[in-house]
């Protein structure tokens, strides 16, 4: 049996690199063009719609970061100026309501985060803040004069007992950290420094910040200001045992003169992203009512600007909404939503009506072909959206009713010039029960028809996310190394529905693994994969099935699990979402129903597992703590399972393909990891 077999004995089945001197440019896409990659985010466009700011993210080679700008691309000629793009991070760029300032965020002198603001007519840029803290949710008054924001404001960190007092020079250890909190530590982050985050208000020309909110309660953006300028609309959980109720949350507004709060929402479950609509008669926001299910659609709330007349205006439409922003007329709210894998912008009347004005919208994430994207509204309804094809990054796209024209070309020069991984839609009958399952294959540059390919089925996470077809640095990476890569949408993918969504409530994993299979099937059916030459990989909840595939079955030549939960007892008290896990993913703490817990881990299938399992994890990730993955890699040892264990330096689990190196050599990785089994003679994997 290959589970006994050594894993050095299998390097010599692995094909060796040998230097080849190139002949021309290189055709294919690889690991080296990460780093000349670059992708449009956040498009802000002006008031009268003839400009567009928006963040630029490119890759610098030389400190292997991918380095956010703001540039400013005129709507009518197309042409492009650097708005913030030298030293630092440049980001969250802001209209003024006249159209004449563009408010910022950025570490352009070093230190710390600070608010800039730039005169457009001038082009005079200078540095509003001088604040200790990075600030965010950064919001103009109505009248241009003042800009609200949040910030963290630290607290007392908890005390228990003392050191004894140092000698005067002596070099003694750290203090002891002591928590109290539940929220102790956040993915990205890493160990929280004690505080909150408060609203703030300062001039818009420049002068002293004022702190409008306190108290030991996060106030959150983002921040609505009403048209009066008299309050600010924001959200959070102001009751005493926040902490235990992950997603709780209300409108509030916040008097900027009193600083008097006054709820707007008293509802089970969150309410949040308030605005305000121009007129000042209603107040739109984001939310759904908490039933304790791992997914709920997010509804479009409207009401009076006090509060009251409270009703959903996109029940009807059952798919999550993501962002709204009045019209101009404060007839009617924009919002973005998620279909069948791809992000849509429709404009929703006070009355209900439902119309898509906008589609194809892509995200800024590079590394997987997730969904998602991002858009603004001029005055006369003009959209400025984030897309592109499934070849090529995000670029700025302007939408005037029916006519749409790209106004970015970002990778043309670097892009144009490969042959790129073509990307097909896939729908394939369930075997459990007949439900359609949408995926999308990308295929090796210059798949021949008929031709068939080692197929690596490539699984999202969440799980509650969805795959589309938008660009992939992994898949198309995979594609040109001679790989069909499928990504699939199971049972508890989001933008199917909430019935489809919560297929997996309190059964995940479970009956999407039937869905993955079907999907793997499919695509054999359909002649595109060789079906003795497949793999497997995925991260985070598609590391939690990747891990659970091979517990229950050995079709698969080899796999790779990503930052994958191995354990769900400790996950649900180690990570950082520790709450949410127990109360709404299990609906009981691991020690009232332990074997639910231990039913639902891979770690209870290791001893099916005689598939060959690469083990990847982030070294900061504390969303799927690194433990999660040392459990497995460690359990697969003890079961004489060929595996080995990969800890990316200093990535959180958001961030494991951060950094474009690291991101190549993941990518890098796996690839050899499966090429190793992919060219082992097959008596071999018997």
């Amino acid at each position: 049996m290959l589970k006994r077999l050594c894993a050095a004995i299998l390097l010599v089945f692995s094909v060796p690199a040998f230097a080849i001197q190139a002949t021309g440019p290189e055709r294919h896409f690889t690991g080296a063009d990460l780093f000349s990659l670059e992708v449009a985010a956040d498009p802000q466009i002006s008031p009268d719609g003839s400009q567009v700011a928006y963040v630029r993210r490119s890759g610098d080679i030389m400190t292997d970061q991918f380095r956010s700008t703001i540039w400013l691309v005129d709507t009518r000629s197309s042409e492009q100026t650097p708005i913030a793009a030298g030293p630092g991070g440049h980001f969250s760029p802001r209209w003024s309501p006249d159209g004449s300032r563009l408010a910022y965020i950025s570490s352009a002198e070093g230190g710390t985060t600070q608010i800039f603001v730039r005169w457009m007519e001038s082009g005079e840029a200078v540095r509003l803040t001088n604040l200790p803290y990075a600030p965010g949710s950064i919001a103009w008054s109505p009248d241009g004069t003042r800009i609200a924001y949040s910030m963290l404001i630290p607290g007392e960190s908890a005390g228990l007992g003392s050191a004894p007092d140092a000698p005067e020079g002596a070099e003694w250890a750290d203090p002891l950290d002591v928590t109290t909190a539940v929220g102790y530590r956040a993915d990205g982050q890493g160990y929280l420094r004690p505080g909150f985050n408060q609203i703030f208000v300062v001039p818009a020309d420049g002068g002293t910040a004022r702190q409008l909110s306190f108290g030991d309660y996060h106030h959150g953006g983002p921040l609505s200001w009403t048209p009066d300028g008299r309050a600010i609309l924001f959200s959070g959980d102001l009751t005493p045992d926040w902490e235990m109720d992950p997603v709780e949350g209300e409108i509030y507004s916040l008097d900027v003169t009193t600083s008097a709060i006054t709820p707007l929402t008293d509802r089970n479950g969150p309410d949040v992203n308030p605005v305000v609509s121009p007129d000042g008669r209603h107040i739109a926001w984001l939310g759904f009512d908490d039933q304790r299910r791992g997914y709920e659609n997010v509804l479009l709330h409207v009401s009076d600007s006090d509060g009251s007349n409270q009703r959903v205006l996109t029940g009807a439409l059952d798919r999550s909404i993501n962002t709204a922003i009045w019209s101009a007329n404060s007839r009617a709210v924009y919002v973005s939503y998620d279909d069948h894998g791809q992000t849509k912008v429709a404009r929703v009347s006070l009355s209900g009506s439902i119309t898509t004005v906008a589609e194809g919208l892509n995200g800024a994430s590079l590394d997987r072909p997730y969904s998602g994207g991002s858009f603004s509204v001029a005055r006369d309804g003009t959209l400025a959206i984030t897309s592109g094809p499934a070849t090529s990054p995000a670029d700025i796209v302007l939408v005037r009713g029916s006519n749409r024209r790209q106004l970015t070309h970002l990778n043309d020069d670097l892009l144009g010039h490969k042959v790129m991984g073509e990307v097909r839609r896939m729908e394939t009958a369930s075997t459990f029960d007949g439900r359609p399952i949408e995926s999308w294959l990308t295929l090796p540059p210059g798949h021949v028809e008929g031709q068939r390919h080692p197929l690596i089925l490539e699984i999202h996470g969440g799980p509650f996310a969805a795959y589309g077809p938008h660009f992939s640095t992994d898949n198309q990476l995979y594609a040109a190394a001679g790989y069909a890569v499928l990504s699939v949408n199971p049972r508890g993918s989001t933008s199917y529905g909430t019935e489809f969504a919560n297929l997996i409530h309190h059964a995940y994993p479970g009956n999407d693994y039937h869905d993955l299979m079907s999907a793997v099937d499919g695509v054999i059916a359909a002649g595109f994969a060789d079906p003795d030459q497949l793999f497997v990989t995925g991260g985070s909840g598609g590391g939690v099935l990747t891990s659970w595939i091979v517990g229950n079955t050995n079709r698969f030549r080899a796999a790779a699990t990503q930052k994958p939960v191995i354990n769900w007892t400790t996950q649900a008290l180690i990570s950082d979402i520790p709450v949410f896990v127990a109360n709404y993913w299990f609906g009981a703490l691991p020690w009232e129903d332990q074997q639910s817990y231990w039913s639902r881990s891979p770690l209870s299938l290791v001893g099916n597992v005689e598939t060959p399992t690469l083990v990847l994890v982030g070294g900061e990730d504390e969303r799927t703590p690194v433990s999660e993955a040392e459990q497995y890699y460690m359990a697969l040892r003890m079961e004489g399972v060929p595996t080995t264990l990969i800890r990316v330096p200093g990535a959180s689990h958001g961030g494991l393909a951060a950094r474009p190196s690291q991101s190549a050599a993941k990518a890098s990785a796996i690839l050899a990891w499966f090429d190793r089994y992919r060219n082992a003679p097959n008596d071999i994997m018997e």
